[in-house]
């Protein structure tokens, strides 16, 4: 599977993809993004991802800049005090680098990044949900906002309506596919209840996620609740709605997903690519090109799917478990690339594969490349399948490297 999707050469609105580390970076890259958004490690509302260090930031940047892709680092947490010389330090770096914006919500944050002359775009965590809150942050020098995701349809296109007709130099950024939170916003503090890990220090363990045990207080009755995840929503897509969504006039769509793997990235990144570009050119996305790309999205990572509140409250839509229709497995890890005959050596550590299979390879310096496995080969010698401990030669059309990681894709 090719993930180099679409020619960004749609004027708007600009697709903005997530990276939670090199491989998801350099994936989104190829994928089509217009803009890629990271964070650097402890200080933004992704800590879990595996992030980039401070000292990465300029190379990200470059990596960025030169394939003509925006560089925004999102710095949306809540800052303590302890933390403002910390993200000064941040801020003076991004600024050096030549960064393209920074997402942020906190008010010290933003005061600190319009005094560099910094692009602020302020985060979905700041709940703007109306056009006078909207106004407001417009006239704080807010360059872009990110509505809150209980915005409708009606709600986007009035907020947006209302900064232009104010000459209000601000746009309107939505997300349009990824995970929802069962709070408002985001602002959950479950995970800070049961583990002393919050939310809205980009720490979450989503506790809301798992199954849960109920007993009758005599204790004479158990109940496991998990079929239906009481506190878990589907996961946004809009592909149904997309081109009501840029009619409302918005700027920027934003797909959720730094804790997401490579894959998730490209694919994702690849379908609203396509489907953007499509809708650019003034065409209809037809009932066959949306049940195709559904198809394509229910391939990764995924709790079913849902509009959110775009067509309204989603009653119906929380409570959900995993619904792709692709498991990953880990394989191994390359050992070798032999560039003259488009041969990868694979040693295999865990799940064996047999021709046919679909294997990802993923590594800091490539997108994430699929193949359907055509041959094994073991010195020279060809056989059917490849098992735990062996050293196999497997062709991969595009170069990896030593170390990177190999999966297998059922």
């Amino acid at each position: 599977m090719d993930m180099s999707c679409g020619n960004k050469t749609s004027c708007c609105p600009e697709l903005v993809v997530p990276a939670g580390d090199w491989p998801s970076l350099v994936t989104a890259v190829e994928s089509g993004a217009n803009s890629v958004y990271f964070g650097i490690k402890t200080i933004n509302m992704r800590n879990l991802a595996v992030n980039f260090e401070l000292s990465e930031l300029s190379k990200v940047v470059e990596l960025l800049h030169k394939n003509r892709v925006n560089a925004y680092l999102a710095l949306n947490i809540n800052v303590k005090n302890s933390e403002l010389i910390k993200i000064s330090k941040i801020l003076t770096a991004a600024k050096a680098c030549g960064i393209d914006a920074i997402i942020l919500w906190d008010k010290a944050v933003m005061k600190m990044a319009l005094a560099l002359g910094l692009n602020v775009h302020l985060s979905t965590q700041a709940g703007v949900s109306n056009k006078l809150a909207a106004e407001y942050y417009a006239n704080e020098g807010v360059s872009r906002i990110v509505l809150a995701r209980e915005c409708s349809l009606a709600d986007i296109k009035d907020i947006a309506g209302h900064l232009s007709s104010k000459r209000l130099n601000c746009g309107i950024e939505v997300f349009v596919h990824g995970a929802m939170c069962v709070s408002i916003s985001g602002r959950c503090f479950l995970s800070q209840e049961s583990f002393n890990k919050s939310a809205n220090r980009g720490e979450c363990l989503q506790p809301c996620r798992r199954e849960f045990i109920i007993k009758d207080i005599e204790g004479e009755a158990e109940y496991v609740i998990g079929k239906d995840y009481l506190l878990s929503p589907k996961d946004l897509c809009t592909i149904e709605i997309l081109d009501e969504i840029i009619s409302a006039g918005v700027v920027a769509l934003k797909i959720e997903g730094r804790n997401r793997a490579p894959e998730y990235v490209g694919i994702v990144t690849c379908v609203y690519r396509r489907a953007v570009d499509i809708i650019a050119e003034n065409k209809k996305l037809t009932p066959k090109m949306k049940d195709e790309f559904m198809a394509e999205l229910y391939k990764v990572y995924t709790r079913g799917f849902s509009t959110g509140f775009y067509t309204g409250s989603p009653d119906t839509d929380i409570s959900r478990g995993l619904e792709h229709t692709r498991r990953k497995a880990f394989v191994g890890t390359v050992t070798k690339y032999y560039k003259n005959i488009s041969v990868a050596e694979v040693k295999v550590l865990d799940a064996g594969f047999k021709i046919g299979d679909e294997l990802i390879f993923i590594g800091k310096h490539i997108p994430a490349i699929v193949i359907k496995v055509s041959s094994i080969q073991i010195k020279g010698e060809t056989i059917n399948s490849a098992e735990r401990g062996q050293h196999v030669g497997v062709k991969v059309p595009r170069r990896v490297n030593a170390k990177d990681k190999v999966f297998i894709w059922t």
